[in-house]
């Protein structure tokens, strides 16, 4: 990593913020950059790339961070298994990614955290409760036999797999909302005006247009694939509140409903750090709200269009697939 001494002091005030108010915002730095009207500026493209775990390994308990000493072994750990996946190809042949293709950073988090779970303090992910597990399981009895691309037998309009949101470029697999890190093209851009600001995600270009100007939400039979946000500055923290969402999202494999709630913070920590938390809360999905925090750093780089579905043949060739499977089976199942 750069500059172990930046990241033993962001980690150690860090550290103090999770003892005080564990799903607090970060305090903004005295040194980051502000706009011509004063607020703090939180422009650029921002990469949210890590080796962190989003959940905490079992075995480290509640140890919230890791030594220096630690982050760099399980860094180097993780960096020797990308390169052994390298040389395996893929366990289903043609089709497939390589390693090549994949950007998960060469580093854990600036922080030293051990997971981007803060709350609860286990950093764990709370379990489903009893409907939504019910759901899930149903939903992977429906599809035994077939792939995250391929439709569930009978799926042809609502479900294209467990991949259907990315397959079909409507929303990214990391880009939520909420963001989370993941495959590859892990960038948002953020554009800001003293009324205005857009969180756009290279991963399928969505765009998410916030007002700030204190404009209520839509009203609830108006939905929307990514939610509808407004947002407020609470001191130096910007604050995203997202609702009204059109059904389950790419978050978390689908597991979230049209209830999801999310509260997304943002604050420019450091020149280069800009601190990304969020509270998820869907009650037909988790009993409680839970939290995970982000540091996000900033890259020298432009961000470049996505072009989903540019010369894309892979959903012609997904659907007729299934229908040759289809017909196979029903042949079967006739004895012919």
């Amino acid at each position: 990593m750069t500059s172990r001494l930046r990241v033993s002091t962001l980690a150690a005030l860090v550290a103090l913020s999770l003892a005080a108010v564990p799903a607090a915002a970060q305090d903004a730095s005295a040194d980051a950059p502000r706009t011509s009207w004063g607020a703090p500026d939180l422009n650029g493209v921002w990469d949210f790339r890590t080796l962190t775990p989003f959940e905490r390994p079992e075995e480290l308990a509640d140890r919230a961070f890791w030594t220096e000493e630690e982050a760099a072994q399980f860094e180097a750990n993780r960096l020797a298994a990308f390169e052994v996946r390298d040389t395996i190809e893929p366990a289903d042949g043609v089709g497939n990614y390589n390693q090549f293709w994949f950007d998960p950073g060469d580093s854990v988090s600036e922080t030293n955290q051990t997971s981007l779970v803060i709350d609860p303090p286990n950093g764990r992910v709370p379990p489903l409760n009893a409907t939504a597990q019910a759901k899930l399981d149903a939903e992977m009895k429906a599809r035994e036999g077939t792939n995250r691309h391929e439709p569930t037998p009978g799926g042809w309009v609502e479900d294209l797999g467990s991949g259907m949101f990315a397959v079909r470029c409507i929303l990214g697999f990391n880009s939520g909302p909420p963001m989370t890190p993941g495959g590859y093209n892990q960038n948002v851009q953020v554009v800001q005006t003293p009324d205005h600001v857009v969180l756009l995600n290279e991963m399928v270009h969505s765009a998410r247009i916030v007002p700030l100007d204190g404009r209520p939400h839509l009203t609830d039979d108006v939905r929307q694939w990514m939610g509808d946000s407004r947002g407020y500055w609470d001191g130096d923290t910007l604050v995203v509140e997202t609702k009204n969402f059109l059904r389950e999202t790419s978050f978390r494999r689908g597991v979230t409903t049209s209830a999801l709630h999310l509260i997304e913070r943002f604050t420019r920590v450091s020149e280069g750090t800009l601190m990304y938390e969020v509270t998820v809360e869907d009650p037909n999905a988790w009993d409680r709200p839970w939290t995970y925090r982000i540091p996000m750093v900033q890259s020298e780089y432009p961000m470049y269009e996505y072009a989903c579905h540019e010369g894309n043949y892979g959903l012609e060739n997904i659907l007729a697939g299934a229908v040759e499977k289809a017909r196979l089976a029903e042949e079967e199942a006739a004895g012919r």
